[in-house]
């Protein structure tokens, strides 16, 4: 049923629940696999060249976010890639869901920014709004 799975993860406990629920779809259809993406908004990406000269450190320090995440999709044996996505966390998302042609999109239903979720509004419920494939928001 669900073959391509978008699974937008930041490292916080709630996307490492939202992975679980992937990592179940994922199994239940044979050949699907996980898009695992985590969208880097421009003040990070700043904050992150500054402190780390070196671009192979940027991206080492951001996967390490999500290696809970990649060592359960390793473990439960499903198809899976990374993407690490440039842009507003939000749109980022929508536009490469949207781009790319999803079955469905996972998410959890808080990230690890709360103070800019609370002023700016959840990505998840900017994604479940424009997404144009079903999205499970998972608590």
């Amino acid at each position: 049923m669900y073959k391509k799975i978008l699974l937008a993860a930041d490292g916080s406990d709630h996307s490492k629940r939202a992975a679980e629920h992937a990592i179940t779809m994922a199994k239940c259809q044979e050949g699907s696999k996980i898009f695992i993406v985590y969208a880097v908004d421009g003040d990070s990406s700043k904050s992150d060249v500054l402190s780390n000269w070196n671009s192979a450190n940027i991206n080492d320090k951001r996967k390490e976010r999500l290696k809970d995440i990649e060592a359960q999709a390793r473990e439960s044996g499903v198809q899976f890639e990374i993407k690490i996505l440039h842009g507003e966390p939000g749109p980022a998302i929508v536009e490469f869901t949207n781009k790319n042609q999803f079955d469905v999109a996972v998410i959890g239903s808080r990230g690890l920014n709360s103070l800019q979720e609370l002023m700016l509004g959840s990505v998840s419920h900017k994604v479940a709004k424009r997404a144009n494939c079903p999205v499970m928001i998972v608590k």
